[in-house]
C-alpha cells in the first residue's frame, strides 16, 4: 500500500468513487452492479469486497449504502467493491418471486466469486484504477446479513434447509475477513425470524478457517432471533478456529453507531466517533493481514487499550 493512503494525516486523503460498474451474470434475473472507491493515488491496491446488510432503509442495501466505511477504507489504501446483492430493496420488485427469494443466501456469496472472476473488467471500467490493484491481496467485509455472507467465503458451512445438501462457499482468494455484527449459532434460534431465515439453523463455524476480525457491540441483542444476548454475535470468533481476533464495542447496538450510511435514520445508537474508530480498526486489522510484517493492528490495539475512554476491547485466538 502506497504510504500516504494509510497513514493518519491531517488533510483527508482523496478517494474515487465508480458506479455503477455493470456486469450480466447468467442465470441471475437482473445484472450484477457494483461501486467501486479506491484512493486516488498509490499502486499495489488491496481488494476488499463489501456485503451490504438487509436494513430497512430503501438505498443503503445496496452499493449506495456503507459509506462510512467505504470512504475511509479507500482513504486507508483499499479498493472497496460493494454490489448490490438480489436481497437489495431497491431490487424487490423485480426479484419478489425468484426463486432463492427474499433472502437469497447462495447468491449473496456467489455475486462476490463473480466479481473476483471477473475483476478485470471491473479494472478497466474504473476511471484511473487501471493498474494499481494488487488481486492476490482480496479481503471480505459484510454487515449483519453482510456478516453471514461473509462468513461462507471464509469457510463456514451449512446445510441447505431445502435439500439438505452440505453446502461450502469457501472461497480460497479472499485471505481475510471482516464480520460486523454478523449472526451466530443456530442451536439458540428461537424468536420470531429464526423460522424465516432456517438457513442460519446448520450454521457451522468450525470450518471457517481463514483469518477474520469478528466485531460485536456489547448491546447488539437481537431478541428477533435468540434470548442468548449479545454473546451470540461473537459466536463466529468463539465457534470458529484460529486465528481468529474479536472486538467488542461498547455500548453499540446493531447498527454499530451508524456504520450503513451517513445520518441513517434507522441508526438506535448513532455514534459518529464509535463509526471512526471502527474504521480505523479494521482497516488496522486488514493491513496485518494482507501485508505480513506491517503492525497496524498491533499499533491500532495498543492505541485502543491506553487511550482514555476506549471504544472497545480486542481479545485474540
Amino acid at each position: 500500500m502506497n504510504a500516504s493512503t494509510t497513514t493518519d494525516t491531517a488533510t483527508p486523503t482523496p478517494v474515487l468513487s465508480f458506479s455503477p460498474v455493470v456486469l450480466p451474470v447468467p442465470g441471475r434475473p437482473v445484472d450484477l452492479q457494483v461501486r467501486v472507491t479506491a484512493p486516488a493515488t498509490g499502486t499495489g491496491l488491496p481488494v476488499l469486497l463489501l456485503s451490504h446488510g438487509h436494513g430497512p432503509s430503501h438505498h443503503l442495501s445496496s452499493l449506495h449504502g456503507y459509506a462510512p466505511l467505504a470512504d475511509v477504507w479507500a482513504a486507508r489504501g483499499f479498493v472497496v467493491v460493494q454490489p448490490t446483492h438480489l436481497t437489495s430493496r431497491t431490487l424487490s420488485h423485480l426479484v419478489a418471486d425468484v426463486p432463492g427469494a427474499p433472502y437469497f443466501w447462495r447468491s449473496r456469496a456467489e455475486d462476490m466469486t463473480h466479481l473476483l472472476d471477473r475483476f478485470d473488467e471491473i479494472e478497466s471500467a474504473v476511471p484511473q484504477l487501471a493498474g494499481r490493484v494488487d488481486r492476490a491481496a482480496v479481503a471480505v467485509a459484510g454487515h449483519s446479513l453482510g456478516g453471514f455472507t461473509a462468513s461462507l467465503l471464509l469457510g463456514a458451512g451449512l446445510t441447505d434447509p431445502d435439500s439438505g445438501e452440505v453446502v461450502r462457499l469457501h472461497e480460497p482468494r479472499i485471505k481475510a475477513g471482516v464480520l460486523l455484527a454478523a449472526p451466530g449459532r443456530g442451536d439458540v434460534l428461537n424468536g420470531p425470524m429464526a423460522e424465516q431465515l432456517s438457513i442460519f439453523r446448520s450454521l457451522d463455524f468450525s470450518t471457517m478457517t481463514t483469518p477474520a476480525l469478528v466485531v460485536a457491540g456489547d448491546k447488539d441483542d437481537s431478541r428477533h432471533f435468540t434470548d442468548m444476548g449479545p454473546d451470540w454475535h461473537a459466536d463466529p470468533y468463539t465457534l470458529a478456529p484460529a486465528p481468529k481476533s474479536l472486538l467488542t464495542l461498547f455500548d453499540a447496538e446493531h447498527g454499530l453507531g451508524g456504520i450503513a450510511g451517513y445520518d441513517a435514520a434507522e441508526t438506535t445508537d448513532e455514534n459518529p466517533e464509535r463509526v471512526a474508530a471502527l474504521a480505523r480498526l479494521t482497516a488496522a486489522y486488514l493491513r496485518t493481514q494482507l501485508r505480513p510484517g506491517d503492525d497496524a493492528w498491533q499499533s491500532a490495539c495498543e492505541a485502543l487499550a491506553a487511550g482514555p475512554g476506549p471504544v472497545g476491547r480486542v481479545e485474540t485466538k
